[in-house]
């Protein structure tokens, strides 16, 4: 297939299909090969970060930018975060923009420029502050605020953040508690003004989830209870393998997929996911009521129909739609044959047929390989069983890991041949398609003969021959 993958690269868009639809065969093979890409460098450089590495990580980001602009900590990771933690151009923006709109974008306040509030807060004769938020007066060290100006007690404080995070999940996009006030609250006010330690460690786990989703060069992976999180140098459609052993594609986050692009594999799974091949069924067999438009599907040989709707009760010909009294009548012609109109009635009826075939053809192949993947997986255990009996027959430990090997192998054709179906069903049918076809088949065959050997008993009898047709299926 190698030798092929170059070609599809030229090859035109669409496909020649019945319904001309362009939004289910797009096909333009306008990316370079996968395999390409591999012969270009060898290794595509990442690294596996746990939560702890993604902490400093940050805290590294943020030390490079003070090194040069000298700003609060706290400000600074808001700045971050407002440009995606993209540094370079964080200090683009800072250096060529107007300095005050600099910061207002980014709903920080200037440093270098504070403002003094015009409304401060009433202060009674008896020294003490009024809370805006449960009017109630307290002493100045009961009171606090952000460079803003705007003050409310610590529990008012504590309340507020703890709902936003808590209940609305907000961790970098907290604003100030004051009406009409969109500073952001900085860190360090969250963690002097939550008591609570659960509190806390949300809003810590919120900050690290919101730096991955904003750099592009860091993916969380996406296997169940996995809390690391990959770093590239550079984004592309590759696998990574997080430390879990879970093994994705970095651009767009799902299953490795190859030889399916991100851009056909999201338009496949969307396309699964929607209604429109629901669509396309009832179209195909099913007509509407010529009088409400509720749509009937015909269960009996007789071609008189009364609508079921209530409202309607309409007696209409299935065969024509034309009202079903004057079918008695000499001079009614539903009978009679209209070329034009029946060849584009069953033009329309079997473009929608063909479609829904065609997209099933695929589907079902796809969904049977991903079903044989999940049964694939179960089989390590019953291996894991042939791998010890393999020891008792005077074979070590060594000797029997090539039934691993050939299961992990197995796994990745069964995953390669679950997506080669959606890459065909997207492809143009001309020469190419016939070559790729011909190599899933091959591909296909030897799957099924590999795991047919796998679960087979084991004796001593055709442990020899097992673990030869094995590792020559699998090589």
């Amino acid at each position: 297939m190698d030798s092929d993958e170059e070609s599809f690269g030229k090859s035109d868009s669409g496909h020649n299909s019945p319904t001309d639809d362009e939004d289910d065969f797009p096909m333009e093979m306008d990316q370079p090969p996968v395999k390409e890409k591999a012969m270009e460098t060898d290794e595509y450089p990442y690294e596996t970060l746990t939560t702890e590495n993604i902490v400093q990580t940050m805290i590294d980001c943020i030390d490079d930018i003070n090194s040069v602009l000298n700003l609060p900590k706290t400000t600074t990771r808001i700045l971050l975060n407002h440009f995606k933690w993209d540094k370079e151009k964080l200090l683009e923006r800072y250096f060529e923009s107007n300095q005050e709109k600099f910061f207002r974008d980014a709903h920080v306040v200037n440093p270098f420029n504070k403002p003094k509030l015009k409304n401060k807060p009433k202060v009674p004769s008896s020294g003490l502050e009024e809370c805006e938020i449960c009017l109630s007066t307290f002493p100045p060290n009961m009171m606090t605020g952000l460079e803003c100006g705007h003050r409310f007690c610590t529990n008012c404080w504590g309340e507020y953040l703890t709902t936003k995070i808590m209940e609305e999940g907000l961790g970098q996009t907290i604003a100030c508690a004051a009406h009409n006030c969109d500073i952001l609250v900085d860190d360090v006010t969250v963690t002097k003004l939550v008591p609570d330690l659960r509190v806390k460690v949300k809003y810590q786990l919120l900050i690290t989830n919101s730096f991955v989703e904003c750099n592009r060069l860091l993916r969380w992976c996406p296997s169940v209870d996995c809390t690391c999180a990959i770093k590239v140098q550079y984004v592309e459609y590759r696998p990574v393998q997080c430390r879990c052993g879970h093994i994705f594609c970095f651009q767009c986050g799902e299953n490795w997929h190859d030889p399916v692009q991100c851009r056909i594999l999201k338009k496949w799974i969307k396309k699964c996911d929607d209604d429109s091949e629901t669509s396309n069924w009832i179209a195909a067999n099913t007509k509407e009521c010529p009088n409400c438009n509720v749509t009937i599907e015909k269960n009996g040989g007789c071609n008189h129909m009364v609508c079921k709707n209530q409202s309607c009760k309409y007696d209409f010909c299935w065969v024509c739609l034309g009202p079903w009294e004057p079918h008695g009548s000499s001079w009614y012609n539903c009978n009679r044959y209209d070329e034009d109109e029946a060849k584009a009635a069953r033009d329309a009826q079997e473009r929608l047929r063909s479609s829904l075939a065609r997209y099933l053809h695929y589907y079902n192949r796809y969904m049977n390989h991903m079903q044989s993947l999940k049964f694939e997986h179960k089989l390590y255990a019953s291996v894991k069983e042939k791998m010890e009996e393999m020891q008792q027959h005077n074979m070590s430990w060594i000797e029997v890991q090539f039934l691993k090997k050939a299961v992990d192998i197995l796994c990745q054709c069964r995953q390669t041949l679950m997506y080669t179906y959606v890459f065909a069903y997207y492809l143009k049918k001309n020469n190419q398609l016939l070559i790729f076809e011909d190599n899933q088949k091959d591909l296909e065959s030897a799957t099924e003969t590999l795991s047919e050997y796998l679960e087979r008993d084991i004796t001593s009898e055709n442990l020899a021959d097992i673990k030869q047709k094995v590792q020559d299926k699998y090589r």
